[in-house]
């Protein structure tokens, strides 16, 4: 798979930048926290920034080691080597998700009150640590207050608001948004020019839009075309059940109703997905309302409707898409709502 193959192995190639600079930092200061939160979205980056993080306090070639004034793990050490390979002594990963109890996590505590074996520091990675029980939170929170010195704990979670106060008061937090599109598509690229994938820009941009923010989704989503032969923009498109979402837009600012049921009727004949439409209108919109704000975003300049007209069309198009999952038919919700923004705009 793609998204492992090519998981950042350097802090360089951390393609979510501003976790990139935070651990930059906190590496190149020497002042090492013996405990951090890891929270953001899944496939943002999360578990493989923890890894380097692992890699570069217990590399043999690099500035904790006096070899090199560089903070990057070298990837050629024995302890490198074996952090990639996940059986190095001194990094226990735990899924919460699955090991949640007071008894696992009295287990973990235990194990961090022996010294490393091969490295300078144990590192514990808990992943979906939300998961956690309460009393699992208890008995971890007398160790995050007073860690062995050798020990460094990193909590990742998708669900900050399960993690206790107690707990997020004794960690250093790193945030990690939603991948930007320049970010997704670089990560892209670099997985293109590995596997020798020849494919445009605009398309690596439109498989960016449809990913969520998630570089993880995007790797997938890569190498599902690829295994389908489906590389050009039109084969994207329509893989991603999009017909040109711009289409319907320019319908809306200037063509009658009818114009517009007709484009939504023959887009969901051919299979086009309403769900991602609805998403990629919305998306859209908002970067106009920014935009028209003065706040900068990429958008559509073709757009020209007027405040009112797009915040009552961004209204009708979300209360289309919470009455998704109830509709007998997909298309009827959209339908619905371009009735109601024509009567609206008609009657306003």
């Amino acid at each position: 798979m793609y998204y492992l193959t090519y998981r950042p192995k350097t802090i360089e190639e951390i393609d979510n930048g501003e976790p990139r600079e935070i651990i930059r930092k906190i590496l190149e200061s020497g002042s090492i926290p013996h405990a951090m939160l890891f929270v953001g979205q899944k496939g943002t980056g999360k578990t493989s920034t923890a890894r380097i993080f692992a890699k570069a306090i217990n590399c043999l070639s690099n500035k904790f080691e006096s070899s090199s004034k560089s903070v990057e793990p070298c990837n050629t050490c024995p302890n490198c080597k074996s952090i990639d390979k996940s059986s190095f002594p001194d990094v226990v990963e735990l899924d919460a998700a699955s090991n949640r109890g007071i008894n696992e996590i009295k287990n973990l505590i235990r194990e961090s009150s022996f010294l490393p074996i091969s490295g300078r520091y144990r590192i514990f990675i808990i992943d979906e640590a939300h998961m956690i029980t309460t009393d699992g939170f208890n008995a971890l929170l007398k160790t995050l207050e007073e860690p062995p010195e050798t020990v460094i704990f990193i909590l990742a979670t998708t669900n900050i608001e399960k993690v206790p106060k107690t707990i997020q008061s004794r960690c250093i937090p790193v945030t990690f948004g939603k991948g930007k599109k320049k970010e997704l598509v670089h990560m892209l690229s670099r997985i293109c020019k590995q596997e020798k994938i020849q494919i445009q820009q605009d398309c690596l941009e439109l498989i960016a839009d449809h990913s969520e923010g998630s570089f993880r989704d995007a790797a997938k989503l890569l190498e599902e075309l690829v295994m389908l032969h489906k590389l050009s923009y039109n084969e994207i498109q329509q893989y991603v059940g999009l017909r040109s979402n711009n289409n319907l837009l320019s319908i809306y600012n200037n063509k009658p109703l009818s114009a517009a049921l007709k484009w939504i009727d023959e887009f969901s004949e051919s299979g086009g997905s309403v769900k991602s439409l609805i998403e990629e209108l919305l998306v859209e919109l908002h970067n106009y309302l920014m935009l028209k704000h003065n706040i900068a975003r990429e958008s559509n300049r073709n757009i020209t409707l007027s405040l009112s007209e797009t915040t009552l069309l961004m209204k009708l198009l979300s209360e289309a898409y919470t009455n998704l999952r109830h509709s007998p038919l997909e298309s009827i919700p959209l339908e619905i709502a371009t009735v109601e923004f024509y009567n609206k705009k008609a009657s306003g």
